[in-house]
């Protein structure tokens, strides 16, 4: 497996947009690891997960590998059964249309917040990671782009200073990447959803409230209109 990468451009700098997904505590490395092997189809829907299993995987001990399950459990990604063991969750396109409900109002939020509230600093990492993006997008790099998806979710999440919209977009970012990353070969335009979500750090790098809501407003049209892609194409499928 390779490692998850935390740091996305060779400058780190003490900032909450850099720092954020470095280091941690050994729960929050095997939080980012297994989360990481869910979201790319790793573990697929319906695996059934052994704690010793990811333990020797991992490199982890038990304790840790426990409460990162716990919490990607409160998250919607994995199914703890009492007696039966634990589930990596199924995945649901309608459920997927709901979740995006929530997510575009929160996400908007959060934007705006992050462009009033980001320090220099972060302004330049937001700057840096749209450059990162756009990289990615030029390339067709679905990996990278997936990996620094969840570094520009961790620092709008981080950045806006707001405890609440936080841990609520936390709840919604696994399930979301995970759904993008089984459908994307099928409809998704990598590069332009690359570039979207380049156009909202570019926003709150240059401490524009008003671009920051616009360009999150625009990500979500596009992802929604991906997610109703899918729909339809499992319709077809099944047709």
């Amino acid at each position: 497996m390779a490692e998850p990468l935390d740091v996305l451009t060779e400058r780190q700098s003490e900032s909450a947009v850099d720092a954020a997904p470095a280091g941690g505590s050994l729960t929050d490395r095997a939080y980012r690891q297994i989360e990481e092997l869910i979201v790319t189809l790793r573990l697929p829907p319906g695996e059934v997960l052994s704690e010793a299993a990811l333990m020797n995987q991992l490199g982890i001990g038990r304790t840790p590998i426990r409460e990162a399950l716990q919490r990607l459990a409160r998250e919607g990604l994995v199914v703890i059964m009492p007696r039966r063991g634990i589930l990596v969750s199924e995945i649901n396109v309608r459920s997927q249309l709901e979740l995006l409900r929530v997510r575009r109002e929160v996400e908007r939020l959060m934007a705006r917040l992050a462009a009033r509230r980001a320090t220099p600093e972060e302004r330049q990492a937001f700057a840096r990671l749209a450059a990162a993006m756009h990289e990615s997008a030029d390339q067709d790099d679905d990996v990278a782009f997936m990996r620094q998806d969840r570094q520009l979710n961790t620092a709008i999440s981080q950045v806006c200073r707001n405890e609440f919209a936080m841990k609520t977009m936390g709840l919604m970012h696994g399930l979301s990447r995970r759904f993008w990353y089984q459908h994307y070969r099928e409809v998704l335009d990598l590069p332009l959803c690359s570039r979207l979500h380049a156009a909202v750090a570019e926003a709150i790098a240059r401490a524009d409230e008003a671009a920051a809501a616009a360009a999150s407003d625009a990500l979500m049209d596009y992802i929604e209109t991906f997610t109703r892609a899918t729909l339809d194409a499992d319709r077809r499928a099944a047709g």
